[in-house]
């Protein structure tokens, strides 16, 4: 025996009302009880680690940076501003040309194997570009002592930490640059070298923004005395 037909109003109000408690449930209390127990529990996390300087939001912790010289007219390519710590090279899986601060736009790794010829270039040619831009008269960089974050990217391509290896690379040619003693600098980047997570969970690391502001507030003061 045929099911009587249901009437299709009543099916269309119960459908109406499964939507809007939906809605209300899924696309308003949540997300704000979500929203409200990030705010309480990490509000650092929660707003995107962001990192402040003179009051003002300058980046985020999560989130790597370049530190290179004002592009020229047709210069795709600018080089490294040589006063700073340099991050790790950022190559991901596209660019941006609205956010002038790194050139990716989406998050992650070129995928190229180990023989890959191109990979091979790239890390060759960045190789010599750390020799050549961190060798000081009397300290040449040996091509032994470059490490592995200095000459690859990261698997997001948004790395903002460097091994601690690679921050005192550049130790010597920051403080040339910028007229300071090696040692200081080396200690400053000692004072901002974190250790692994719960004390062996990854590597120690070097977040270079909150490196290169430490630097900043050290050119500064020399500055002034």
């Amino acid at each position: 025996m045929n099911q009587p037909v249901r009437n299709p109003v009543r099916q269309l109000r119960a459908a109406l009302r499964a939507l809007l408690a939906l809605t209300l449930v899924c696309g308003v209390l949540y997300p704000l009880a979500v929203t409200g127990v990030a705010q309480a529990l990490m509000p650092g996390r929660a707003n995107g680690s962001e990192i402040t300087a003179d009051g003002e939001v300058v980046g985020s912790a999560l989130i790597g940076q370049r530190y290179d010289l004002p592009a020229e007219e047709g210069d795709k390519s600018p080089g490294p501003d040589l006063r700073w710590f340099q991050p790790r090279p950022s190559r991901g899986l596209g660019t941006n040309s609205v956010n002038t601060r790194y050139t990716l736009l989406l998050s992650g790794a070129t995928n190229l194997s180990g023989d890959n010829a191109d990979l091979i270039d790239q890390v060759t040619a960045a190789k010599a570009a750390v020799i050549r831009d961190n060798s000081v008269p009397g300290h040449p960089v040996r091509p032994d002592r470059v490490p592995a974050d200095a000459v690859t990217s990261s698997g997001s391509g948004l790395d903002p930490d460097i091994s601690p290896a690679y921050a005192h690379l550049q130790v010597r040619r920051v403080a040339a640059r910028n007229h300071l003693a090696a040692g200081r600098v080396a200690e400053l980047v000692e004072q901002h070298t974190d250790g692994r997570v719960l004390g062996f969970v990854g590597e120690p690391r070097v977040n270079v923004l909150r490196l290169n502001l430490a630097l900043r507030h050290l050119v500064d003061d020399a500055a002034t005395r």
